[in-house]
């Protein structure tokens, strides 16, 4: 509520869980004041780790500090990124918030099933998670839309469904603090030898399977390729993959190049 302070005569660790929040991840926000504000809605809900993705105005901006309302430890932690791709490279579970239907085959999470999913994936395996949202006029490129592992969507009026920057980043992380009252169970365990792979090294593992693949002239016709290489990325994408299996992948990707036992060993330099 305006101008209520419900953490009064405590301190911001006592009501900060910042270890399972969402990284709040603003794709070429436009204006300050947005940025500001977003940081305040997040700090309502104990989120703290805002990254922004070539900002218009540059960084740092005062006019978002101001906006910010005292969310200083938002503000004086935000990390700038040229890409989003960069933005991205550390963590292991992306959403992308989007109100437009897109050609493309991910899973579509309500903000609530995307806070469950957050937290338990961070429970399960100690995964970190990003939520993205896009510039205030056009929201997210299809091309950041792909980077992620799936798509929220909020359900909100069919014949009004806009937000503002703040509000969508505050019905986000509002959804992820409420559902800390209730954790959900741990619908997967992972063993002790491995963790969940980042984005960075799907990235790689993406970039060396479309490399064998152009080798063997699989992506044909050309003007089919982009589109084919998008659906496998999904594919992998949906998968939830470790990091232990990103690298039997790339082990499967030299032994297919390789070609029966007998092939040449030099070709096994990927």
């Amino acid at each position: 509520m305006a101008g209520t302070d419900s953490t009064q005569g405590r301190g911001l660790n006592d009501v900060i869980d910042g270890a399972s929040a969402p990284v709040i991840v603003l794709v070429e926000p436009q204006l300050g004041q947005n940025i500001g504000m977003s940081a305040r809605a997040m700090l309502n809900c104990g989120v703290t780790e805002m990254r922004l993705v070539a900002p218009r105005d540059g960084w740092p901006s005062e006019q978002a500090r101001a906006a910010a309302s005292g969310a200083d430890i938002v503000i004086d932690g935000v990390r700038v990124y040229e890409t989003t791709a960069e933005a991205v490279a550390d963590l292991n579970l992306v959403i992308a918030t989007t109100a437009r239907s897109r050609d493309m085959t991910k899973r579509v999470l309500t903000p609530r099933r995307a806070a469950e999913e957050i937290r338990t994936a961070h429970q399960a395996s100690g995964a970190r998670t990003g939520v993205l949202f896009g510039k205030e006029a056009k929201g997210l490129s299809n091309e950041d839309v792909a980077l992620a592992d799936a798509i929220l969507n909020a359900p909100l009026n069919p014949g009004f469904s806009s937000l503002n920057l703040a509000q969508a980043v505050f019905l986000v992380s509002y959804e992820w603090r409420l559902g800390g009252i209730d954790v959900p169970d741990e619908d997967m365990t992972m063993p002790k030898t491995t963790r969940p792979a980042n984005h960075e090294e799907l990235v790689f593992l993406f970039e060396h399977l479309e490399r064998e693949l152009n080798a063997c002239n699989f992506l044909k016709p050309p003007e089919r390729a982009p589109v084919m290489v998008r659906n496998l990325r999904n594919l992998f994408g949906r998968a939830r993959l470790t990091e232990q299996e990103v690298r039997s992948l790339h082990g499967v990707i030299k032994a297919l190049r390789r070609g029966p036992v007998g092939g040449d060993p030099a070709d096994d330099d990927a």
